[in-house]
């Protein structure tokens, strides 16, 4: 294993007399077909054989999830309306009130809408290119420092990674996240191979836009990085600590620029800050988006989860094994044993390099991303769903690949076959402990992954003595292991479509949130005991998923997928797309109380919205502001995407959030700028509680005090189930 500085390439000739520095002369599409003129002839078609498989995982019947994240897509919806709304994240065209998070990751699918018009597919294809992009990155930067075999097995082991294949085809801020992630760390190892300036400042940049998409997660990976650069950088050491600088610089810029106007927009004339109680996206980001997701104390939430002590919550146990506990092992752990194992491997085959090694350096950098971010996931006690691990993807992978194919190369030494041996089999036991939580689900495979895999690992262990057919054979049959098992929770994954807010990859496992057997630690749901379920007995997150027929977030379809093919209950005949109510489970009355603590079914997941509603709602809304209000943002984000008119979110997302006020509203009303008020729809938290409407104590949230003033004030109207109140009708 060379441990030095690759040397700069001469020039090399290309056909027609051109040398390697003018490529680009020679045409962009023979550069990409070629790539390095050193590769071996199968590299480069290779490689975009990768890229073709994995487009064609992520977009294999994309549209069958529908709108997805009716919350998300609502917001991309208004911004293929309003250039206002793009530009704040806005929920609706109206601008009444934005997103919880900053509005980066929802550019690329409100300029897809406005390109396109609105369907699943314009607004769940960036997210797949995304996938693709990110794969693209990380096969590049783990082929610059090591071999092509050691870039593609990292990109296929990120495209096949379950959470990957769920996260890369919806419409969550982590797509966006992942690749800015990725990128980030390409450039800081780039930076390190010349301690060149301007890869630290577009590492910076990087940042910064990740911090648009998803805030102060962006930066849980800046330690180990800003750290490792400092001390390994190849120039002087006042530079380095110039160039971090000028890095931390164009962070700030390249993140703190939107921050800015919008700290200064004037309040009157901008939507409210949703996810913060004193309308600021400051306290959004330091608060209920910051540390808040560490100590659980998350104002406006609906609840943090276990401590740092261990102790079980709402969003699962806090600890060292969080991430192959019930809830997350089988989302991203199937091969993080061997890349803790290889991280080490790389690390003592990399020891004595010198200081500037950028071997080394690759190591110190996935690896230490990979365990900042695993250990904050571990111990945050607030908010954490087991789709946030996506992030962990991009590191594993590469760690799977560098240190898989430079104990190939050391596996002449006996302790580097016995390295890989301990990978393979570390992998197959633990992936048969995890096929070994869905039982019905492929049983014959566990066996199999175990069987395979330590026969693999038993032929590595000999490596050094095998001839090189028989220990590329055992290379393969562990390879094969290894992989088996996300395979085929990848395979699920992508065969299922996923709507709400909370969903998993794979197929479903007791004891996990959005799965059978309710909420983590058989609390029911992630609302805490009884809650959780969508009013049809499934858990949010897992509608319409393993053959089951849609559940509450059918408003989330666009036009004309009745269910996605999967069979509808008690759907009345000849109304295909419409969204008709599920009579048994599914009554409108489950969507949550009026001013009540609604159901979990109204928090995260969105309504059904039947013809006659639609009809309503749709009738004279040009003449509004908004065609309605509802009570809580995934409540109003279904009426929205119905529609096409815009709805206003009472209390944002969770129902809490104090916008409007009870003044506010009936200044709206007042000034006909409202038409309906839709009953029901989920508060977190239960109005009027400690957190809802930002009150505090015993006081009625906004929330609640719009509810009852509505109710005792104007006249009730009903479209199919649902009840509505006609703001332009007082009562006598």
């Amino acid at each position: 294993m060379t441990t030095t500085n690759p040397p700069a390439p001469a020039p090399v000739a290309v056909p027609g007399g051109a040398p390697e520095g003018h490529r680009r002369a020679a045409g962009l599409p023979a550069r990409l077909w070629r790539g390095r003129a050193d590769d071996a002839p199968w590299v480069r078609p290779a490689f975009l054989g990768l890229l073709l498989v994995t487009a064609a995982l992520y977009v294999y019947d994309l549209g069958a999830s529908g709108y997805a994240n009716s919350f998300y897509s609502a917001a991309a919806q208004a911004g293929g309306q309003s250039w206002k709304a793009l530009f704040f994240g806005s929920l609706d065209a109206g601008n009444a009130i934005t997103v919880d998070k900053p509005p980066a990751a929802l550019w690329p699918m409100a300029l897809s809408v406005r390109l396109f018009g609105l369907s699943s597919w314009a607004i769940l294809l960036p997210q797949a290119l995304m996938g693709v992009a990110t794969v693209a990155v990380l096969y590049a930067a783990v082929r610059r420092r090591f071999s092509a075999a050691a870039g593609l097995l990292a990109g296929a082991v990120l495209a096949l990674t379950p959470v990957a294949a769920l996260m890369f085809r919806f419409n969550n801020p982590d797509a966006l996240l992942a690749l800015l992630m990725t990128v980030t760390v390409y450039c800081v190892l780039r930076a390190l191979e010349h301690g060149r300036t301007k890869w630290l400042v577009w590492a910076g940049v990087a940042v910064g836009l990740a911090f648009l998409a998803k805030t102060l997660q962006a930066f849980l990976i800046l330690p180990p990085l800003a750290v490792l650069y400092a001390v390994c950088a190849p120039v002087r050491l006042r530079k380095r600590l110039g160039q971090l600088a000028l890095s931390g610089l164009a962070m700030v810029v390249a993140g703190g620029w939107w921050v800015a106007v919008v700290e200064l927009w004037p309040e009157s004339s901008r939507p409210y800050i949703g996810g913060s109680q004193h309308n600021s996206f400051l306290e959004l980001t330091f608060g209920y988006n910051g540390l808040g997701r560490i100590n659980g104390e998350e104002t406006g939430s609906v609840g943090g989860g276990g401590g740092p002590g261990g102790g079980g919550g709402r969003w699962g146990e806090t600890g060292l094994g969080r991430m192959f506990d019930s809830e997350v092992g089988g989302q991203i752990s199937w091969l993080l044993p061997a890349a803790l194992v290889l991280l080490v491997a790389g690390l003592i085959v990399t020891w004595r390099a010198r200081r500037t090694d950028t071997a080394r350096a690759a190591f110190v950098a996935w690896g230490g991303s990979l365990l900042m971010t695993a250990a904050v996931f571990s111990f945050m006690a607030g908010i954490f769903h087991q789709y946030y691990t996506v992030a962990l993807a991009p590191y594993l992978a590469a760690l799977v690949g560098m240190g898989a194919t430079v104990l190939w190369e050391e596996r002449a030494k006996a302790w580097a076959g016995a390295a890989l041996g301990i990978a393979v089999a570390g992998t197959a036991w633990w992936g048969y402990e995890l096929l070994g939580r869905t039982p019905d689900y492929v049983p014959w495979l566990r066996w199999a992954v175990l069987v395979a895999g330590l026969a693999g690992a038993a032929g590595l262990l000999l490596a050094a003595r095998l001839g090189r057919g028989l220990a590329l054979a055992a290379v393969g049959l562990g390879l094969a292991a290894s992989l088996a098992g996300p395979v085929a929770y990848m395979w699920s994954t992508v065969d299922s479509p996923h709507t709400g807010s909370i969903v998993t990859a794979g197929p479903a496992a007791a004891g996990r949130m959005g799965g059978p057997g309710g909420g983590p630690g058989g609390g029911g749901g992630p609302g805490g005991p009884g809650g959780g379920g969508d009013g049809g007995g499934r858990p949010p997150g897992q509608q319409g998923q393993q053959g089951q027929g849609p559940a509450q977030g059918q408003g989330n379809q666009p036009p004309g997928r009745q269910g996605q093919g999967q069979p509808q209950q008690n759907q009345p005949p000849g109304q295909p797309g419409q969204g008709q109510p599920q009579q048994n489970n599914q009554q409108r009355g489950q969507r949550g109380g009026m001013g009540g603590g609604g159901g979990m079914g109204g928090l995260l997941n969105g309504a059904q919205v039947g013809a006659e509603e639609k009809r309503l709602l749709e009738a004279n809304a040009d003449d509004y502001t908004w065609a309605a209000a509802a009570i809580g943002s995934q409540n109003a984000a279904s009426h929205q995407l119905a529609t096409g008119e815009p709805v206003m979110a009472i209390g944002g997302f969770n129902g809490s959030d104090p916008s409007p006020t009870l003044a506010q509203f009936k200044s709206y009303v007042a000034d006909g700028r409202i038409h309906y008020f839709i009953a029901g729809g989920g508060m977190g938290g239960g109005a009027g509680g400690g957190r809802a409407g930002g009150t505090g104590g015993n006081e009625e949230g906004a929330a609640t005090q719009i509810s009852s003033w509505v109710t005792e004030n104007f006249t009730e109207v009903t479209a199919g189930d649902a009840t509505f109140y006609d703001l332009t009708e007082p009562k006598s």
